[in-house]
């Protein structure tokens, strides 16, 4: 579900936390901070933001006009 600490590092090419999330923020990386001060990303993120995985959407049911009004 998120990276682990090892991809996380070489994703940033950092070690130390504050780095990471200055790197992060550079690269418009969604992040968040955990209570004890760790950085924590979405692995499904990363995959969507390389193109890896297709976006889930919420409604599969195609948007069209309504006809019916016209």
């Amino acid at each position: 579900m998120f990276l682990t600490i090892l991809e996380l590092r070489e994703l940033t090419g950092k070690i130390q936390r504050n780095a990471q999330v200055c790197v992060l923020r550079f690269m418009g990386i969604e992040h968040t901070l955990r209570p004890d001060g760790s950085v924590v990303v979405l692995r499904l993120y990363i995959e969507q933001l390389h193109g890896l995985s297709e976006p889930k959407t919420r409604n599969t049911k195609p948007i069209e006009p309504n006809w019916s009004l016209i």
